[in-house]
């Protein structure tokens, strides 16, 4: 008898994120390009996230792609993220953008783009 198991991706994104991602890459003349999220030493809390567009993926990659659009992370930052969900929040009176929801983080910087693990 075969058991079925279901592999969550590293991170996900929600439809608003994947929408967004999708027009700012039309934007930005990337159309197949993915956002890629990483994770470097630094920041208030210890570590910090960073997004650049990437159009050259690696076979070291992890690759979510949702409704057209991906995201990449690389196998070094993908611990620090893994169950992440990143979504899209509209400009509010400290900006707005793509956000990483983490549940690996223990804390967060107020600015919301550095955090710590356990």
């Amino acid at each position: 008898m075969t058991q079925e198991i279901e592999i969550k991706p590293i991170v996900e994104l929600t439809a608003k994120a994947a929408d967004e991602l999708k027009l700012y890459l039309q934007r930005q003349g990337k159309p197949e390009a993915a956002l890629r999220i990483f994770v470097t030493a630094g920041g208030c809390s210890g570590l910090s996230y960073g997004m650049v567009v990437d159009d050259k993926l690696t076979d070291d990659d992890y690759v979510i792609t949702k409704d057209g659009a991906r995201i990449a992370v690389d196998r070094s930052s993908a611990p620090f993220i893994a169950g992440s969900v990143v979504d899209y929040k509209a400009e509010k009176l400290m900006g707005g953008g793509f956000v990483v929801n983490n549940p690996n983080a223990v804390s967060t910087c107020g600015c919301g783009e550095s955090f710590k693990t356990a």
